[in-house]
């Protein structure tokens, strides 16, 4: 056998001698332009641009009331509790679940815990945390009825808002529960209180978004959430709890309802049996429309966030250019029609894309 004159002189590598493979490129990160024109695209934050017309065609439309400071203190302080809701169906829709339950949810909470005020000396403290109590129940009933049983969850939760509002109709007799001690501290600080103009509400929204940012896009549970959404069957065999998770994500989604609730009866110092019905079409389109923002094509806290200041202000500036009555929710609803469009063309679009690129990549191999 020959050899090299290499290994004849000891500098080449021996016979059976793993080589060593070249050094690999190191990975580069697009450059800084390109990336900061990827993060203020369209695509990534168009409903940040829809927001800037519309507040530009409201300016314009009431140029007295509404291009002022006060009128954004009042989006902010007007829809933190709108935000709430919508941040609490963001979990589930993660996992690709339905909780349509969350108005009644809140609904439940604020009456619970005004009457309890209002009727016993138990105090603010033991109220809130009954009514929490109940929302954590009810979390816990919707998800042994969808993970354990079975029951499609948009029927299933459907179905449990039924229930929950025959209840509340049985403990209110379909009336608002009121009272002097609604109105006192510390009850009322809850949600009334405000500083620099802006109510506590705000506050309790951020805390609320960070907290679901950090799980869902800086944790283990997050990308195992997301997983479960996108094809429950493959993250199963990757053996991830599913049915676990869906659980989870429905007794969060109640958790953060019934504080909704209970802050909303803080704000106008009442138990309203009615309070959530307005919530659960403005909370699931700033969550749809959310999910084509930032990060596209999946529920997001922040994508949500600013759903909810867009439809919010729709909402405010028609109410300041004294627009017809029904005009907020044909805002609404047109604005939930195009952002589902927009993320079904998007997701689409994607999924057509990958199918072209397959059979290029075996023809090449």
């Amino acid at each position: 056998m020959s050899t090299t004159a290499a290994d004849s002189t000891g500098t080449g590598p021996s016979v059976g001698e793993p080589t060593e493979a070249p050094p690999s490129a190191p990975l580069t990160r697009p450059p800084l332009g390109r990336r900061a024109l990827t993060g203020l695209s369209f695509t990534n934050i168009g409903a940040v641009y829809v927001w800037i017309v519309i507040i530009v065609v409201f300016s314009f439309w009431a140029p007295d009331t509404f291009p002022t400071w006060q009128t954004f203190q009042q989006v902010l302080n007007s829809n933190a509790v709108t935000g709430l809701v919508a941040l609490s169906v963001v979990p589930p829709l993660a996992a690709r679940v339905f909780d349509l339950s969350i108005a009644y949810t809140m609904s439940l909470t604020g009456v619970i815990t005004a009457k309890v005020i209002v009727s016993t000396d138990i105090g603010a403290g033991g109220a809130i945390a009954l009514a929490l109590g109940t929302a954590l129940v009810i979390g816990v009933i919707n998800g042994i009825v969808v993970v354990t049983l079975r029951v499609d969850s948009f029927i299933a939760t459907l179905a449990t808002g039924s229930l929950i509002q025959a209840f509340i109709t049985m403990f209110t007799d379909g009336t608002s529960i009121t009272g002097v001690k609604l109105l006192r501290e510390p009850f009322a600080s809850i949600g009334q209180k405000s500083a620099g103009g802006f109510t506590i509400p705000v506050l309790y929204l951020l805390i609320v978004a960070i907290a679901l940012w950090f799980v869902l896009e800086h944790t283990a549970t997050g990308r195992r959430l997301y997983a479960t959404g996108f094809n429950s069957d493959a993250a199963r065999l990757q053996g991830v709890p599913t049915d676990r998770l869906r659980f989870l994500t429905l007794v969060a989604s109640s958790a953060i309802a019934g504080c909704a609730g209970v802050v909303f009866a803080s704000q106008i110092g009442s138990g309203s049996p009615e309070a959530g019905t307005p919530y659960l079409l403005s909370s699931y389109a700033a969550a749809f429309v959310g999910a084509t923002q930032l990060r596209a094509g999946r529920f997001n806290s922040w994508g949500t966030v600013i759903a909810v200041l867009l439809l919010g202000t729709g909402t405010v500036g028609l109410g300041l250019a004294t627009s017809a009555q029904w005009a907020p929710s044909l805002f609404t609803g047109l604005v939930l029609i195009v952002a589902l469009v927009v993320t079904g063309g998007r997701l689409g679009l994607r999924t057509r894309l990958t199918r072209r690129r397959a059979p290029r990549k075996e023809a090449a191999v």
